[in-house]
């Protein structure tokens, strides 16, 4: 067992706990000190035919391109696969904002246009996975 899936493991069984108590309370989480409420996303890659590394090599580098525009928290992103070969990555964009600010910056639209080289966006309902309570994914990071 990674010492990662032992933490989601004690968060899920801490989770009932911290929620049963009354003084709990839900915060905005803060990475870069501004006050404002990240957007977490959540996206589906089906890759096209005989893409399917491209698209896993332009996965393991999106984050970090997006960090260096200054659009995400540092909230570390998951990324996984679908037994279809669909790349699902989870990540925070910092604001609303931030997330408007992508569709104008071209360094993000280059991604986009990679991306779209080598894979077509989905809706997550269309994963056969997340069709069970309990959707199992192979992680990637």
């Amino acid at each position: 067992m990674t010492l990662k899936s032992f933490l989601l493991a004690a968060a899920v069984v801490a989770a009932p706990i911290a929620l049963s108590s009354a003084k709990y309370e839900l915060k905005p989480v803060s990475f870069d000190g501004q006050s404002s409420m990240g957007r977490v996303a959540i996206v589906g890659y089906k890759p096209k035919p005989g893409k399917a590394e491209a698209l896993k090599q332009l996965a393991r580098t999106h984050f970090q391109k997006l960090m260096a525009e200054g659009l995400v928290t540092a909230r570390e992103p998951i990324v996984m696969e679908a037994k279809d070969g669909t790349i699902i990555e989870v990540f925070e964009w910092k604001s609303k904002a931030a997330l408007e600010a992508a569709h104008r910056n071209p360094a993000v639209q280059a991604i986009w246009k990679e991306y779209s080289e080598v894979c077509d966006y989905v809706p997550l309902a269309s994963i056969e996975e997340t069709k069970h309570l309990f959707s199992e994914f192979s992680p990637l990071n």
